[in-house]
C-alpha cells in the first residue's frame, strides 16, 4: 500500500511538473498538515498535497488533489491579486484505526491572495466523502477548513 501511494504521489508531481509555469510550494496548515504543490494549467489550476491528520484516537495518511478554477476578484486589487477558486478533487488516505485505506471524492473552494513579493496566502475548504474504505468512525472528512502559505516560483 505505501508503494502504491509513493508511486501515485511521484506520478501526479511528475504531470504536474511537466507543464509550464508558475508554480507554488508550501502548507496547507487545519484539520490536517499538508505539503502542497500548486502549477498553473493556463487560467486554472492543479492543486496537489500530501501530509498527516490527526483524529480522535487515529492518525492518517493521505494525499488529495484537485482542479481549480480560478476568478480573480479584480475589485480587490491592492498590492497583489486576489482570487477565488472552485473545482472538484480526489484523495487516498491510510487511517491507523484499523488500519483503513479510503478512496474520496471531494471538492475544493477557497480565496487566495497573492503578494507582489513570491508569497501566496489562501483560505479553502477542502470536504471529501469516501467512496471506498468506510471506516467504523469516519465517512467523509469534513474538517478540512485550511491557511495555505506558498512560495511561488
Amino acid at each position: 500500500m505505501k508503494k502504491f501511494l509513493v508511486t501515485l504521489s511521484i506520478v501526479l508531481c511528475t504531470v504536474a511538473v511537466a507543464t509550464a509555469q508558475p508554480r507554488a510550494i508550501g502548507a496547507r496548515l487545519g484539520g490536517d498538515i499538508d505539503f502542497s504543490y500548486q502549477h498553473s494549467l493556463g487560467d486554472n489550476m492543479l492543486d496537489l498535497s500530501a501530509g498527516l491528520g490527526l483524529g480522535k484516537g487515529f492518525m492518517s495518511f493521505g494525499v488529495a488533489g484537485a482542479y481549480d478554477w480560478i476568478f480573480p476578484l479584480s475589485g480587490w486589487q491592492y498590492d497583489g491579486d486576489w482570487n477565488f477558486y472552485v473545482g472538484p478533487g480526489l484523495g487516498l488516505h491510510i487511517m491507523t484505526e484499523s488500519p483503513v485505506f479510503a478512496l474520496s471524492i471531494g471538492g475544493q473552494v477557497g480565496i487566495e491572495y497573492a503578494f507582489e513579493i513570491p508569497l501566496n496566502l489562501s483560505l479553502d475548504y477542502r470536504p471529501m466523502i469516501n467512496l471506498l474504505g468506510f471506516g467504523s468512525k469516519t465517512w467523509g472528512h469534513f474538517y478540512g477548513l485550511a491557511l495555505g502559505v506558498r512560495y511561488r516560483f
